[in-house]
């Protein structure tokens, strides 16, 4: 299976992305057509490895992650009833596998975000930063040049930071959803994605601030 996913394949040729497309597929899978997976893999593999690798540190643990997830469809494949389309069924498979991954790989303690928060003085005004930079973040990150930076600062928050802004500003899942999908409460990722974002902006003001920093 990991095999199908190697980039080095020739792509396959396009396939109906319609209703009937999903519907004869899943019949077929429902059935245990082998034919059946291998499209489904073929069809859905890059996606989910280009969703992996978000989450996941290394390209080898993004693809175990997206093996892990079609060996859980595979399985699961009879409780699929269609009220969403498969992609986003293998989406969802896709998310839960990476953060089980994540929660069983914990070795180490995790990282504090302080010093990367606002801080105040004691008239309650902000403190700011001695590094001056031209721009806002929020307007860096229109810009397609610095997108990198910000994907190079998103991999340097905590992990439960990280997974916080990819679930809710990458994956654009709702607060409710991403709550579920981490086992805790609307307002614990409220409060988490808060703290993530100015610990991001931070980050970016600091890189795009320092000298020799990239337009």
């Amino acid at each position: 299976m990991v095999e199908t996913l190697r980039t080095d394949r020739p792509p396959s040729p396009p396939s109906p992305r319609d209703g009937s497309f999903d519907t004869d597929l899943v019949a077929r899978l429902k059935a245990g057509d082998e034919a059946a997976c291998e499209t489904l893999v073929r069809e859905h593999g890059g996606r989910l490895l280009a969703v992996a690798r978000r989450y996941m540190r290394n390209d080898e643990d993004a693809r175990d992650a997206v093996q892990e997830t079609f060996i859980a469809a595979f399985r699961s494949i009879d409780r699929f009833e269609g009220g969403s389309a498969i992609s986003t069924w293998l989406h969802r498979i896709a998310i839960n596998c990476c953060l089980m991954r994540l929660r069983s790989g914990r070795r180490r303690p995790e990282t504090s975000i302080e010093e990367l928060l606002p801080t105040f003085d004691e008239s309650g005004h902000r403190v700011l930063h001695e590094e001056s930079w031209p721009e806002s973040v929020e307007a860096a990150i229109e810009r397609r040049q610095t997108r990198e930076r910000v994907r190079e600062a998103i991999e340097l928050l905590p992990e439960k930071y990280r997974t916080v802004i990819l679930l809710r500003d990458i994956e654009e899942l709702s607060t409710e959803h991403a709550a579920r999908v981490l086992g805790t409460t609307s307002t614990a990722v409220k409060v988490r994605l808060h703290r993530a974002r100015q610990a991001l902006r931070e980050i970016l003001a600091r890189n795009l601030s320092a000298p020799g920093a990239r337009a």
